[in-house]
């Protein structure tokens, strides 16, 4: 039996979070998927606070930019505070396309920037691209 990989979806939009399960969960690898919708759940989740604390860690992080609580560069910059998370990859997957929101974000610790497309095939493509360089090509930790 195959050990999941785990990853930490942290979406604010229901629609874009439903997607990217559901293409991800319909690959195939086995991939086991926590959804977050803010900074704040996140780094909860990631802190193993309550209600998280039994939470396993991720192998991999999606991370939208423009999430309500806490926006995702404040959640790069504290995931980069704690040594046990740095090593895990962060994937900013968000809809900004902005010069600043990308250099930002990798200033921050980004391992990678994936702008979201518009469309369904095009979203589902981007998540499978993710899944096959992140999952099958990249050793992760």
């Amino acid at each position: 039996m195959t050990t999941p990989i785990h990853v930490l979806l942290v979406e604010d939009n229901p629609g874009d979070a439903d997607l990217t399960r559901e293409t991800l969960q319909d690959g195939k690898l086995m991939v086991h998927i926590d959804v977050v919708s803010d900074g704040v759940q996140a780094l909860d989740f990631l802190l193993r606070r309550p209600p998280f604390a039994t939470a396993t860690a991720p192998d991999l992080i999606l991370l939208d930019l423009n999430l309500p609580k806490m926006g995702g560069r404040e959640v790069l910059a504290e995931i980069n505070r704690h040594e046990a998370l740095r090593v895990i990859p962060v994937v900013v997957l968000t809809s900004s396309d902005a010069e600043q929101d990308i250099a930002k974000s990798y200033e921050l610790g980004a391992n990678c920037y994936v702008t979201k497309p518009v469309g369904l095939e095009a979203f589902q493509a981007i998540v499978h691209a993710i899944e096959s360089f992140w999952f099958t090509v990249v050793r992760l930790p």
